[in-house]
């Protein structure tokens, strides 16, 4: 009896310590629109994983954004890229939330912000930390408005929850943000892997794709499959919610042996800097390739991510000859909805040769740093880039370094550097490092100078070559001419260009006075708003310079003529 009363009290302790940690009623949704997802928290992104969920916004944007809860102003942040204009609310039960890609604060918040970007005549502000008190806000109080700024895909607005003292980011539906959804994930792709040297799947040492059919209610079953030694799944799955065609990423991923787990992991919380690992649960070669994300239900040992649970054998299967195994496979979205695939697996015995293992000239010692000359190029390692030992391909073809290929996910920034002695002063001023993997696509990387050497760093492996920039931005008004009277206007517009090195930063000024111009990147627009700033008089000079990444320089001036109001 004793017994079980401490059962029961150590259960009820830690399922009141669960509602505790994620209150269920304490943040309201932050829209009153209905609640649909673009994008589920924990979705696979790249690089990194998905840290909010993406509330759609009806494809508009300017709809409200109120407080969830009562709290403070605690961080804002402005940024061309990235979450775009951002704003953070701290909460006095411990969580900070998140909003990200915002159109514009509410007016006292933006008069605020728009005062420090004058001052210090900059569009992006860096993070703002304003004191507790300069903005106390009260549940459903007005913080913002949706919009589309940053490297946003669309009109949306990103919504996080995170623990304020460890930075952690939790799952805002774990809090009680509810969106509709009665729909099981879809699993479009199996891949089995060989993952020994003696390994084999159907008597062969290469990642094997396995096909299937559906049994009925979300359930499949593969072909049968003969393996030896130990093996590895992956599979590649999405998610549908109610009311939207996205493809959002599952919240639960689990594998079991002939009925026992051996593999499980969740999105229920994750840290920033561990999300870069995705590249190791993810097949990252396959994705690189084809686009497609297959995620692995084993763990190699180089990730550390804290997803995992339940690990036995860190999900890899050893298979014994003569032995039968069935594997099940099953996803799970957060309202529980659920998809599964059974794999019957026989263990017989390969008659295959083991497979050579590749070598190069350019060994890597993943522990140590690891530098290598190659003619006019330099490429250099710092220790631990590499996740593992391995052999890297690297040579100097046409002009064109080649490192190896983007396959292979890296830890670290390396650094590629080009010797330009043999450039003149005129080339040394326009050149540039590209990456031309894609060669229609050359692709500026952020390049610095010194005598006669131009370096990088980057975490691409790929094709690098040396390109010149010799062409001037170009700048188109959109709503005025020169001379032209603009009493309707409420807001000047321009549209910028650049299509080698990309543009760099630009600067607008009226009658010699800088002035604050948005540029929305994705359209290359450049919009001044005339509630910034009282003009004086009618006759205004605009002037406007944009500079690209090697210096090239365009100026546009134009007189504009403007009642005062």
């Amino acid at each position: 009896m004793k017994f079980l009363f401490s059962f029961f009290l150590g259960f009820f302790f830690c399922f009141s310590y669960a509602q505790k940690q994620y209150p269920k009623d304490y943040f309201s949704p932050p829209l009153k629109i209905p609640i649909v997802f673009a994008g589920t928290f924990g979705e696979l992104r790249s690089n990194h994983f998905h840290s909010g969920v993406d509330i759609k916004t009806q494809g508009k944007q300017g709809i409200p954004i109120y407080a969830p809860a009562n709290g403070h102003v605690s961080r804002i942040k402005v940024s061309q890229y990235g979450f775009g204009k951002a704003i953070y609310l701290k909460h006095p039960n411990g969580y900070t939330t998140v909003y990200a890609h915002l159109k514009k604060y509410a007016p006292k918040i933006q008069k605020y912000v728009k005062r420090i970007q004058y001052q210090k005549e900059k569009y992006q502000t860096g993070n703002i930390f304003p004191k507790p008190e300069k903005f106390p806000v009260k549940k459903g109080d007005l913080i913002g408005y949706t919009g589309d700024t940053g490297s946003s895909g669309g009109p949306h607005l990103h919504y996080e929850i995170r623990n304020t003292q460890t930075e952690h980011i939790i799952n805002p539906m774990h809090f009680g943000l509810n969106a509709a959804d009665d729909k099981s994930p879809s699993i479009k792709k199996l891949i089995a892997y060989p993952l020994e040297n003696n390994s084999r799947i159907n008597n062969s040492a290469l990642k094997t794709l396995i096909s299937f059919k559906s049994i009925g209610e979300n359930k499949f079953i593969s072909e049968s499959i003969n393996a030896s030694g130990t093996i590895g799944f992956g599979i590649s799955v999405f998610d549908r919610l109610n009311g939207a065609l996205n493809k959002n990423g599952i919240y639960s991923l689990e594998m079991k042996v002939n009925g026992s787990r051996v593999y499980y992991h969740d999105v229920e919380t994750f840290s920033f800097a561990e999300s870069k690992y995705i590249n190791l649960l993810i097949d990252y070669q396959h994705y690189k390739t084809y686009k497609s994300r297959v995620q692995k239900t084993h763990k190699v040992a180089a990730n550390r991510l804290n997803l995992y649970e339940d690990l036995v054998n860190n999900g890899k299967i050893k298979v014994e000859n003569g032995a039968s195994y069935n594997v099940k496979i099953i996803a799970k979205d957060f309202k529980h909805n659920t998809s599964s695939i059974t794999i019957p697996v026989k263990g017989v015995e390969s008659n295959l040769i083991f497979k050579q293992k590749d070598t190069t000239n350019y060994k890597i010692t993943a522990k140590d740093f690891n530098k290598f000359n190659h003619k006019n190029v330099t490429i250099a390692f710092p220790k631990n880039t590499f996740y593992n030992d391995c052999f890297i391909d690297f040579s100097l073809e046409n002009g064109i370094a080649k490192i190896h290929n983007p396959t292979v996910p890296l830890d670290k920034r390396y650094t590629l550097t080009f010797e330009t002695s043999f450039l003149n002063e005129n080339q040394k001023q326009h050149v540039y490092i590209a990456n031309v993997t894609n060669s229609k696509y050359p692709r500026y990387t952020s390049t610095r100078k010194k005598i006669n050497k131009v370096y990088t760093t980057t975490k691409v492996l790929g094709d690098y070559t040396l390109l010149f920039d010799k062409i001037k931005p170009t700048i188109q008004s959109y709503n005025f001419k020169d001379k032209q009277w603009i009493s309707k206007n409420k807001t000047l517009r321009l549209k910028i260009k650049d299509s080698e090195s990309g543009i760099k930063n630009y600067r607008a000024t009226i009658d010699g006075n800088w002035v604050l111009m948005e540029y929305n990147h994705k359209k290359g627009i450049l919009t001044y708003d005339f509630t910034d700033k009282k003009l004086v008089g009618s006759k205004h000079l605009f002037k406007l310079v944009v500079s690209d990444n090697v210096g090239n320089t365009k100026i546009f001036s134009a007189t504009f003529f403007k009642k005062i109001n």
